[in-house]
């Protein structure tokens, strides 16, 4: 297997580690199939209210991973001693606040109640990863650092964070903390584009979090590629790895997975324990809201993997299996 490579680009557009069709089928066919689609696709009943226990963040445990699922691909990570929070979404994941596929639940605690963080990890510009109300709300209430890929900074800029907190990285490219603390931009294949002009212009990424006793992969978006093998090679094994299962479908195979290739990807990443995210906050394809995780418990069971499935907003450590079947 060859070592992963840092990110191209041809003129202004960044490229897949392999190629990647954003959709099979055109827009058209995808567009009768949600017209005609009788899948639940959104909760029939108010889920919750699920909130967090903020008197558990009085503290960051020295030693281990404690995780904390705020939906989707948010999550607060705290390893070894650091603290992290990926992708905060808190609205609509629309470039509009009164239309486009809103939470199936609230973020699970108010941004001003959020604890001091070690980092912002932001995976790419995607609605339904970088809000720009809470870049907003962090760039006048809070100080901490941003981590994220290539080409977001302009964009957390232009809300109003200053340039001198932001770090945007490459794939490979890894920022040493000291004490055996570590973060790593790896590849993802994906795309990205908060508009209809500026198609791949800023990169995507999955990311290492690494502590000196425990390593976390955090996969945000992407479809299956051979790279998950070399990154669990290079960086590897894993602890844990948190992977999107959900908003898959035929049409668009390769820029997200499913259940089956999250599961692949795990073994392929050498990862001890699975975490499924992605799923059960958004309205975001056409399968029903909770057949990514009943898929993934299923293949899980056929593959011999263990998963980790905390309900939104249970401030958890990781010590094995945990499913809180929460959804039900």
């Amino acid at each position: 297997m060859s070592a992963i490579q840092p990110s191209k680009k041809i003129g202004k557009v960044y490229q897949n580690p392999i190629p990647t069709r954003q959709i099979v089928g055109g827009f058209f066919s995808v567009l009768w199939k949600y017209m005609t689609a009788k899948e639940e696709r959104e909760p029939k009943q108010q889920l919750g209210p699920f909130s967090v226990d903020t008197s558990h963040y009085s503290y960051t445990p020295e030693k281990g991973i404690r995780v904390t699922w705020m939906g989707h691909s948010s999550l607060m990570i705290e390893v070894d001693g650091r603290r992290y929070l990926t992708d905060p979404v808190v609205g609509r994941a629309s470039f509009v606040s009164f239309a486009g596929p809103k939470r199936f639940f609230p973020y699970p605690m108010p941004l001003a109640d959020l604890p001091q963080i070690d980092g912002l990890i932001l995976s790419h510009d995607h609605y339904d990863h970088l809000d720009a109300g809470v870049m907003q709300y962090f760039a006048t209430n809070t100080s901490f650092p941003i981590y994220c890929s290539m080409g977001v900074g302009k964009l957390l800029e232009n809300w109003g964070i200053s340039k001198s907190r932001i770090t945007e990285m490459d794939w490979i490219q890894t920022i040493d903390f000291g004490g055996g603390h570590s973060l790593t931009a790896t590849p993802a294949r994906h795309f990205t584009g908060r508009g209809l002009h500026n198609r791949n212009q800023t990169l995507w990424s999955s990311f290492v979090i690494k502590g000196p006793e425990h390593n976390v992969f955090f996969g945000a978006d992407s479809g299956y590629f051979p790279g998950f093998k070399a990154i669990g090679e290079q960086y590897g094994p894993f602890d844990l790895t948190m992977l999107e299962v959900g908003a898959s479908d035929p049409s668009w195979p390769d820029i997200h997975m499913g259940p089956d290739n999250a599961t692949n990807a795990h073994l392929d990443l050498k990862g001890k324990l699975m975490m499924p995210i992605h799923w059960g906050t958004f309205n975001l394809a056409l399968h029903a809201w909770y057949e990514p995780v009943e898929t993934t418990i299923q293949l899980a069971r056929q593959k011999g993997i263990e998963l980790f499935l905390p309900k939104p907003g249970e401030v958890t450590h990781v010590a094995g299996a945990h499913n809180s079947e929460w959804w039900k």
